[in-house]
């Protein structure tokens, strides 16, 4: 930029020395390849400043001030769900009237943005420790170790759920043009309830989940569902089940169940779904099923099925492999949230 600036100034200066030399505006222009009214403003200001340099020019005054901006600052970084509105009012108490836009373009120059806010869980004191302390004693374990755990979870995934926040181009006064609509049913159409597991070998049973899901109909999953995955996935003697701190996963009975079929539990964190990599494949799996428009529970329930078997391998064991950075996550963070 300070190139192309020198060069314009330099061309100015050359104007102005040929034109010294008695060439015309018409001459000028056709030596220089401008234009005749061109030249005639660069000849003008010359005449007038004694100068073909642009000077810096003073713009309009600030509304907001340095000490108010300062404020504002302030005001967000104590509490970030601040909106502009009522930085608007802040400002006008002040005297200071602006309009929204200018606090959003200030706020910006101090790296400041609005942003969704993401959506964890509420951590108390115990649950940050419990976090850490499974961090730190897991963080040396060999990728041995974390190929023989089979990682399990539940998930809800709604018939209508991916309507959430989708946007569509369109002119003005056709909002509601049928291809611009989303189609809605009430109470979301109906959802699905589903259990899943998989190891770093790849995905293991996916099943449905009868009415609401109780210890009994748990241990009945665990007992149909486990050891079918288990061999599946040709995890040997030794392997690893991982379950969240759900009630009915920690009830008398199903200990006692898992005592007695010889589970070999991992100790688990609570309020911890960023440490267990089947959640990133229900992602997966929500938007490759929603692709596909399910228009009834039963296509759902199919197509959930399909697309779980569909999941690479390698995409597992490419988690499976980088789950050290999610232990160092959280180690850094003190056991807090994580962005996994």
């Amino acid at each position: 930029m300070g190139v192309t600036k020198q060069l314009s100034n330099d061309l100015k200066t050359k104007i102005v020395h040929h034109h010294g030399l008695g060439e015309g505006y018409r001459k000028l222009s056709q030596r220089f390849k401008l234009s005749v009214s061109t030249v005639r403003n660069i000849l003008r200001k010359w005449k007038t400043t004694g100068s073909v340099q642009v000077k810096a020019r003073s713009g309009r005054p600030r509304k907001i001030s340095d000490r108010q901006k300062r404020r504002m600052v302030r005001t967000v970084r104590v509490n970030p769900q601040t909106s502009t509105k009522d930085l608007q009012h802040h400002l006008a108490a002040d005297g200071v009237t602006v309009h929204r836009s200018t606090i959003r373009r200030t706020l910006h120059k101090e790296m400041l943005y609005a942003r969704v806010m993401q959506r964890k869980p509420f951590l108390r004191p115990q649950h940050k420790q419990s976090r850490l302390r499974y961090a730190q004693a897991h963080l040396d374990k060999p990728a041995s170790f974390w190929n023989k755990v089979l990682w399990t979870d539940e998930t809800k995934i709604e018939l209508f759920g991916h309507n959430k926040g989708r946007y569509a181009w369109r002119k003005k006064n056709t909002a509601f043009q049928e291809k611009h609509l989303l189609p809605t049913v009430k109470y979301g159409g109906g959802s699905i309830m589903l259990w899943g597991c998989v190891a770093s070998a790849g995905t293991g049973n996916l099943v449905k989940v009868e009415g609401r899901m109780d210890s009994t109909q748990y241990q009945q999953i665990l007992e149909t569902n486990v050891q079918e995955s288990v061999t599946k996935l040709k995890l040997r003697r030794g392997w690893i089940f991982q379950q969240d701190n759900d009630p009915k996963h920690c009830s008398k009975s199903t200990k006692a169940f898992m005592q007695r079929n010889k589970y070999n539990v991992l100790e688990w964190p609570s309020q911890s779904p960023d440490l267990n990599i089947i959640e990133n494949l229900w992602c997966e799996l929500k938007r490759a099923v929603h692709a596909r428009k399910p228009s009834n529970l039963n296509e759902l329930e199919m197509f959930c099925k399909e697309e779980w078997s569909k999941i690479p391998s390698t995409t597992i064991q490419t988690l499976v492999g980088t789950y050290r950075k999610h232990l160092e996550a959280v180690i850094s963070a003190k056991g807090r949230s994580t962005k996994y």
